[in-house]
């Protein structure tokens, strides 16, 4: 299938790459987030292929949305051009589309995948990542809620204390212990990372494709459902927190890559 502005896709003995092209930080938007669950859909069509890897090109897999110094923020707390209130909305139903997509995933997650991109980085099945891999849900750091379906998503994989200890402190975890909280399932040098996240896509390709895929869909029965219940909550904490000082100062504060003071208005 033919590459889209942002995404570079292969496929090869039944595994499709799909590679994110927005390096070094691969910050998203509603348009790249589009651009996957149209891909990840065209796969699910696609009888060549019977497991997806998900990668990223630069630094980062994901550092999520790209608020800058908080010049482009406007009043109502949305992105200039990109993340607006229309534009949130939106961004959340693609996101639902990813995970109701059929085909398993793999994540080669080789850097930061921070706030939303934490909540991309969670569409995959399974996640191989190194050391030098870190996670975070900052959205509190930022003044405002989790989103991209997180609040379902993160409990589901690493457990509710775990999440709600992410989730509270936007402590950044690293690779080790993100393999030994089970964020990671595989734990490798950051220069193998997107070959072994291809074997073990490859180790689920080799068996019956109407097998694997009808035991995954199995496995994820109600998870699209789930995420699209979580997101219509975070969308309206995150539209009205969105609006408030201490969201202003959180953007600034990271941006300055200073302590935030928050005022609780």
């Amino acid at each position: 299938m033919p590459d889209t502005p942002d995404l570079h896709i292969d496929i090869r003995d039944f595994v499709a790459t799909v590679e994110i092209r927005r390096p070094p930080h691969n910050f998203f938007d509603f348009h790249l987030i589009r651009q996957l669950a149209d891909t990840f859909e065209a796969l699910d069509q696609d009888p060549a292929c019977r497991a997806i890897v998900l990668c990223s090109q630069g630094k980062s897999f994901c550092a999520g949305a790209n608020f800058g110094d908080g010049s482009q923020v406007q009043a109502d707390g949305s992105l200039k051009g990109s993340l607006n209130r229309l534009g949130v909305d939106h961004l959340y139903v693609e996101a639902v589309r990813l995970f109701a997509a059929t085909k398993p995933v793999v994540g080669a997650i080789q850097g930061a995948a921070i706030g939303g991109g934490l909540g991309l980085a969670l569409v995959p099945d399974f996640r191989v990542g190194c050391a030098e891999s870190r996670f975070a849900a900052n959205f509190t750091r930022l003044g405002f809620h989790p989103g991209f379906g997180l609040t379902h998503t993160l409990p589901r994989v690493i457990g509710r204390q775990n999440a709600d200890l992410m989730f509270l402190t936007s402590r950044r975890i690293r690779g080790v212990e993100a393999h030994r909280w089970g964020l990671l399932d595989v734990l490798t040098d950051r220069d193998q990372v997107r070959e072994t996240a291809w074997e073990l896509a490859r180790e689920i390709a080799v068996n019956s494709p109407l097998g694997v895929t009808a035991t995954r869909a199995t496995l994820r029965a109600g998870l699209a459902d789930a995420v699209r219940a979580a997101t219509d909550v975070e969308l309206e904490v995150q539209t009205r927190l969105r609006q408030t000082e201490d969201f202003k100062e959180g953007i600034a504060a990271t941006h300055a890559r200073r302590d935030p003071d928050f005022k609780g208005r």
